[in-house]
């Protein structure tokens, strides 16, 4: 629809913002207090009242082009019964399904660090966020709240003395987002905020920096949604966040190209591997069936000793009966004749 068409009918352009997937877009958004509050809260389902990003770290420990990306934020987070919580929230970012081990590193350099531990010797409350831009497994439901519930020996759920600072420092809930499953649906605060998020939006065709959104869908007395939408639109005209956007293209392209390959290589070798096994089993079958062979030939073999023996013990027994004939006066004729031998036979063994 063409620019005027649109003016004519009272809609409006779709709104080009940064696309918060990024790392650079998601930590520039992040950085907004008020923002940082809105989204937290959301997340959280509970008031945010107020919260400090921590030092963000970047951890490139294999070297790689750019690190993946995680931002830290002690929270207070106002609780049913009214009372505030410090509580510690990690949100980690990842593009591809292979950050399992650095998720459970990260929760372990939080659980090891002495400023999350209160006066008292207690850990902070810990809620641990993963936005991921991969699919996990079959499950549909775009978001996840893992809670843990603490059961008896029978599996009832405890709640007497409960909540208790010795059972919270040892445990932490998780929410984890599938940025692939959201589809746009407005059903709660929320749904709202990960809209911004939906990779449908983007334009394919050039490339996926930005995202085009209806204000529409979106109130115009809502302060806190509208300050992120600002803050997005801010980010889209950054030369310097689109030079990060551009840094990490180029990672995730390399990060890509270097799957591919280990793909074709694993392809390779599992292809050679099945060739080796059945090369093998043929080995097998053939060392087998020269098994059968040399007992069949080891059978034969004993058969033809046992045969011989037998013509030998025959042979003995034909001489002896001779010599007795012979030594009662018969003639090697009458021998043969009393035997039912050829005289030919009775004269060898005379000799031997």
């Amino acid at each position: 629809m063409k620019e005027n068409e649109q003016e004519t009918r009272g809609e409006r352009k779709p709104m080009e913002v940064a696309n918060p997937i990024y790392d650079a877009v998601f930590k520039y958004m992040m950085e907004d207090d008020r923002v940082a509050r809105t989204v937290l809260s959301a997340l959280l389902k509970k008031p945010v009242v107020s919260v400090e990003m921590r030092p963000h770290e970047y951890g490139n420990t294999k070297k790689e082009p750019v690190s993946m990306f995680r931002v830290d934020f002690a929270a207070k987070v106002r609780q049913a019964d009214g009372t505030e919580q410090l509580t510690l929230i990690e949100v980690q970012k990842s593009w591809v399904p292979s950050g399992v081990l650095r998720f459970r590193q990260y929760l372990g350099v939080q659980y090891e660090s002495e400023r999350n531990v209160t006066d008292d010797g207690y850990g902070l409350p810990l809620v641990a966020v993963y936005l991921l831009g991969h699919k996990v497994g079959d499950i549909e439901e775009p978001v996840l709240y893992v809670h843990h519930e603490p059961l008896d020996y029978d599996g009832n759920v405890v709640t007497r003395g409960l909540p208790d600072p010795f059972v919270s420092s040892l445990t932490h809930e998780s929410i984890i987002v599938q940025i692939p499953r959201l589809h746009g649906r407005i059903n709660n605060r929320l749904d709202e905020i990960l809209s911004l998020f939906d990779q449908s939006r983007t334009n394919a065709d050039t490339n996926e920096h930005t995202i085009f959104i209806d204000e529409d869908r979106y109130s115009e007395d809502d302060a806190d949604m509208q300050r992120i939408l600002r803050r997005l639109l801010m980010a889209a005209v950054s030369s310097d966040i689109r030079q990060d956007m551009n840094v990490e293209d180029e990672y995730y392209s390399y990060l890509e190209k270097k799957e591919t390959e280990v793909m074709i290589r694993d392809k390779i070798i599992a292809e050679k591997e099945e060739q080796l096994s059945q090369q093998k089993e043929q080995l097998s079958q053939k060392d087998e069936q020269l098994s059968q062979k040399e007992e069949q030939l080891s059978q034969q073999k004993e058969q033809l000793s046992q045969q011989q023996e037998q013509l030998s013990e025959k042979d003995a027994l034909l001489r002896k009966s001779i010599k007795m004939l012979l030594d009662a006066g018969l003639t090697p004729a009458k021998v043969a004749e009393s035997l039912a031998v050829d005289i030919e036979t009775v004269m060898s063994l005379i000799h031997l």
